[in-house]
């Protein structure tokens, strides 16, 4: 297995993505094994050599604290739920002001994040405002609903650096999503000449190996320089409410598989959220988020779950890496 798992850092630092089949094994590797241990090692030299010891932090607002008809079963927005009893939206003001303490304290990407049916030139209408108001070397990303092809021109004529978009583990089984829409979406960012983001999500325990190395690869595919992983957080009342999380062990098991697995494809690797066992294993990129969060039953006025931008400093510095701004804007 050893020889196998230099192998595979080799095919990466060479540029290579890999098999499926080889991302079906390096995800069969126990986690917490000598094998774990030794495949975690190598994927966070890995990570040292591809991000050239840069770490990011991504940095959310969530616009709108309100039901959605979509009723994804992890999301706490879903209205069949009920969880959302006070709608609130995010004003102007309260935008600018978390995106000024972010940008002032290094925030690589800056997100606005929406539910599904947020206006799109609504959306777009906040960037030369924040623009204006707060300098800095970040990058502005959406996370919003499906782009056409004129979309998501649109969005890239409006200086959007990159959009978040995911094919979800299990689309169309615990979403009701089409497969195909999303991945049109994806393909239609990366066709713009935005960054397209795309994590394995929500993980949860019982998705199998091939499961998270599909799921992997069709955001390669479709051109995803960011990847990563996100674990699913069981909120109560929503029909994943009692499911487990899965541990911090196996998040950072498959964070180490999947540096290993994009070659020079995949720029950098996002966790969310960050351990500083998954930051010692490959991930070079965590978030810090506020207002409207789909893993959370309120609206989040501070930093969600403790992680502000001193503690993400300190986690991704903690793991050797600097802390940077993009690459390229």
């Amino acid at each position: 297995m050893r020889n196998f798992i230099d192998s595979c850092k080799a095919k990466c630092l060479a540029g290579e993505v890999l098999s499926r089949d080889e991302i079906v094994s390096l995800l069969g590797v126990e986690a917490g094994s000598a094998d774990g241990e030794y495949m975690r090692a190598a994927a966070r030299d890995a990570a040292a050599k591809i991000a050239g010891g840069r770490g990011y932090i991504w940095c959310a607002v969530g616009m709108d604290y309100a039901p959605c008809s979509m009723n994804c079963k992890f999301c706490s927005f879903g209205e069949k739920w009920g969880i959302v009893r006070e709608p609130r939206h995010v004003e102007p003001e309260e935008i600018f002001s978390h995106v000024r303490q972010y940008a002032e304290n290094r925030a690589a990407y800056i997100i606005l994040r929406t539910t599904e049916f947020y206006d799109l030139d609504r959306l777009l209408g906040f960037i030369p405002e924040i623009r204006a108001k707060i300098p800095g070397g970040y990058a502005i990303v959406l996370n919003t609903g499906e782009l056409d092809a004129a979309a998501a021109a649109k969005a890239k004529a409006a200086g959007v650096y990159g959009v978040y978009h995911a094919l979800r583990l299990r689309e169309g089984t615990d979403t009701p999503f089409d497969p195909a829409e999303r991945i049109a979406t994806m393909k239609n960012v990366s066709a713009s000449g935005m960054t397209l983001i795309s994590l394995v999500e929500p993980l949860g325990c019982e998705h199998s190996d091939g499961e998270i190395a599909d799921s992997f690869l069709n955001a390669v595919g479709c051109g995803a320089k960011i990847c990563g992983a996100m674990a699913r957080f069981p909120v109560e009342g929503t029909p994943f409410g009692a499911s487990p999380r899965i541990s911090d062990a196996r998040l950072a098991q498959v964070v180490a598989a999947l540096r290993l697995s994009g070659g020079s494809a995949v720029r950098d690797i996002c966790v969310h959220k960050a351990t500083p066992e998954a930051l010692e294993s490959g991930a070079n990129v965590m978030v810090v988020e506020s207002g409207a969060i789909p893993r959370d039953s309120d609206f989040s006025e501070k930093d969600w779950a403790g992680v502000d931008m001193e503690r993400a400093r300190e986690m991704l510095e903690a793991a050797g890496y600097e802390i940077s701004l993009p690459p390229t804007l």
